[in-house]
């Protein structure tokens, strides 16, 4: 498949709300270490809602408009800090493709790229600050290289995956700065970050949407 069209947004998004609806315990049980215990939740709910918002604001021939629009609905669903982060990323992401009739390998990649933007903007977070930026960032820029190279969507996609999983061992030497694993500090070392364990999560998402199509 080399194109994604508007009206296809929501099958692939629905791949993103399978996998969290898997990972809802496990991201649950790992943020009960170093947080407040709700990651799986938060995801869960957000991404369970993002098919149907999609669709309830679908503006056919516009893929950036209909993210931007399901995005800003999706921060009501979601309203704690992660949530907020998923759904700054999606309308960024959404403004960078506006106008877009369809999602190709670039737009793909510049998505990404532009939702890694909007989390650090949002979440005023940097590299090595133990967050899921940490994740989508790599995985973006590993995005942007396989597009450049002349990858499909697929290629696209598992370039992103495996600049995620880079990035989430990395975080194993990372000290948290936020919130209440900031407090945790000492029981981080070794330990992946939870939050850039759920932005891997997003990604294998889409995967696996891209692979339903």
């Amino acid at each position: 498949m080399n194109t994604i069209t508007c009206e296809q947004l929501p099958a692939l998004f629905q791949g993103v709300a399978a996998v969290f609806a898997e990972k809802k315990e496990e991201l649950c049980e790992m943020d009960a270490q170093m947080g407040d215990g709700d990651l799986g939740l938060t995801m869960d709910k957000g991404y369970g809602a993002l098919p149907s918002l999609l669709q309830e604001n679908m503006e056919v021939g516009d893929v950036g408009k209909t993210l931007m629009k399901a995005g800003m609905k999706m921060s009501s669903v979601v309203p704690s800090t992660m949530g907020t982060l998923m759904s700054s990323g999606i309308m960024e992401g959404g403004k960078a493709l506006k106008g877009k009739a369809e999602l190709g390998a670039a737009e793909l990649a510049a998505y990404l790229t532009a939702f890694a933007a909007g989390i650090q903007k949002r979440g005023k977070c940097q590299l090595g600050d133990r967050t899921i930026l940490d994740a989508v960032d790599p995985a973006a820029r590993a995005a942007e290289r396989a597009a450049a190279e002349g990858g499909d969507l697929a290629a696209v996609l598992n370039a992103a995956c495996e600049g995620a999983a880079q990035g989430v061992e990395a975080t194993k030497s990372m000290t948290p700065k936020f919130g209440k694993a900031a407090v945790f500090a000492a029981k981080a070392t070794g330990v992946p970050d939870q939050g850039a364990v759920a932005g891997a999560c997003m990604l294998d998402g889409l995967k696996r949407g891209l692979e339903a199509l």
